[in-house]
């Protein structure tokens, strides 16, 4: 049965990303990148300033920090670890190299999608915040509930269920190779730990990704740091070999060019998720007084996943070799070279590191889910069943094969990607000239302030009436 699924699933995806979803992102992200007039880029300063100024908020309120870490919470977990690996056991050392490219023009397509969920969020009358995402500018900006029914269901399969299936997977396996852990046992532990923390609801969630994203981050990038240090002869060597491999001018990966593409952007993606239309679910959540802030922390997001974190565990896989041995993918091969590198015990505090990582991830995915079921039905008792599946998905992950639930994802990601590129194409145009009156401000020694009346042709936009609506 899991076989004839896994076929079903290869085809479909084959289909998605070889003739479909690649041209979509890159073209897609290319000409947001030029209507920016290269953003990523010529307002990096500026989104360092941003994010600096933005993690005080008001009580009871998202602050725009606060947002950014739950998207970072589900950025930020195996697709940085396992799918880095996945990426150059599959694809070769040049993955790494389209997961940058990806990654650079991605961080415009996340601008465009964070700044539209800011312009479009609505109040959220039972939190007191706002909440906010593709379906809602769907709804409100295309006059598309039909499309934004079908994202939300799209992300509530996706990051609810199967999403949070890979991460609990990970873990499981991690804990198994380290410890001998039952994986079933410990999937119950996870999924009871979980539900304590879901059910105080996303502020509680944003206080625990504020809390984990920024500690674990920084250990594993200082992990990789030092490795890279310890490694700093090698350093050159690793950068040539992944450039070459990229283009097939290494004689060892020479016809596997194709692979390394596909490899490196559905690893890109899954990880940065820049496009896919997750992220603006977050982003929505922030009080702030101009969307183009919020934009702009977004859009950084993107590049500190790839370049910084993603980045970190290829060196520590390419400064071993590990990745030619055979029978080695997924966590597994980054366990055992951070092993070659720093001995038995790192291995163990990689599954350690891999259960916070991936923990942190769940409480993104789940609140992603948890505010689409709420724009599809406004009813709690959906929200408990989704619960339940949720925590039952967790279960599942945790006993069934790699490849099925990585698979589950590209398929679901896929599709997902498609649905919101199509809708920010249409919508582009409010996020460009939005930017230009963030610009507009900055460059009047103003610190920019927002309502639809700045923006030609709004409509159905519901919180930003008069200045003092967001501080």
């Amino acid at each position: 049965m899991e076989q004839a699924i896994q076929y079903f699933i290869d085809t479909i995806n084959d289909f998605i990303w070889s003739k479909l979803l690649i041209v979509m992102l890159i073209g897609g992200g290319l000409y947001f990148t030029f209507r920016t007039r290269f953003m990523q880029f010529r307002l990096f300063p500026e989104m360092l300033r941003v994010i600096k100024e933005s993690k005080d908020s008001e009580p009871g309120s998202i602050s725009p920090f606060q947002a950014f870490a739950i998207s970072m919470a589900a950025r930020v977990g195996t697709g940085n670890i396992t799918g880095v690996a996945l990426a150059i056991s599959l694809g070769g050392p040049g993955s790494v190299f389209w997961m940058w490219i990806i990654a650079i023009i991605g961080s415009a397509s996340s601008f465009i999608e964070s700044t539209l969920a800011q312009i479009y969020k609505i109040k959220d009358h039972k939190t007191g915040g706002f909440r906010g995402g593709p379906a809602y500018y769907m709804q409100l900006g295309l006059n598309k509930r039909w499309m934004g029914a079908l994202f939300a269901v799209l992300i509530t399969l996706s990051f609810g269920l199967v999403f949070n299936a890979v991460q609990s997977n990970t873990i499981t396996i991690a804990f198994e190779n380290s410890f001998g852990v039952n994986r079933f046992t410990l999937g119950i532990i996870m999924a009871v730990i979980f539900a304590a923390i879901i059910f105080g609801g996303v502020k509680r969630i944003a206080k625990w990704s504020e809390l984990i994203v920024v500690v674990l981050a920084v250990i594993y990038v200082g992990t990789a740091l030092f490795i890279v240090l310890i490694n700093i002869t090698k350093l050159p060597d690793v950068l040539a070999l992944i450039v070459k491999s990229a283009f097939g001018f290494e004689q060892a990966f020479g016809g596997a060019v194709g692979a390394a593409l596909m490899n490196g952007i559905k690893r890109g993606l899954f990880s940065n998720e820049a496009g896919m239309g997750s992220a603006p679910n977050a982003a929505a959540t922030a009080t702030t007084s101009h969307p183009a802030k919020q934009g702009l922390i977004q859009s950084l997001g993107v590049l500190i996943d790839t370049l910084v974190i993603c980045t970190s565990t290829a060196f520590i896989i390419l400064f071993t070799g590990a990745y030619k041995q055979t029978g080695l993918d997924g966590i597994e091969l980054t366990q055992a070279a951070l092993g070659m590198q720093l001995g038995p015990w790192a291995s163990d505090f990689l599954a350690i590191m891999i259960f916070l990582f991936a923990f942190s991830t769940l409480l993104g995915n789940y609140y992603y889910g948890e505010t689409n079921i709420e724009f599809l039905n406004s009813k709690r008792i959906w929200v408990w069943i989704y619960r339940a599946c949720v925590l039952g998905m967790v279960i599942f992950g945790s006993v069934t094969s790699v490849q099925l639930v990585w698979n589950m994802a590209d398929l679901f990601m896929g599709l997902m990607a498609i649905v919101n590129l199509i809708a920010i194409a249409l919508l582009s145009k409010f996020a460009f000239a939005t930017l230009k009156d963030y610009m507009k401000q900055k460059k009047a020694g103003l610190d920019p302030v927002f309502t639809k009346n700045n923006i030609k042709g709004l409509h159905n936009v519901e919180c930003w009436d008069e200045p003092t609506d967001n501080k």
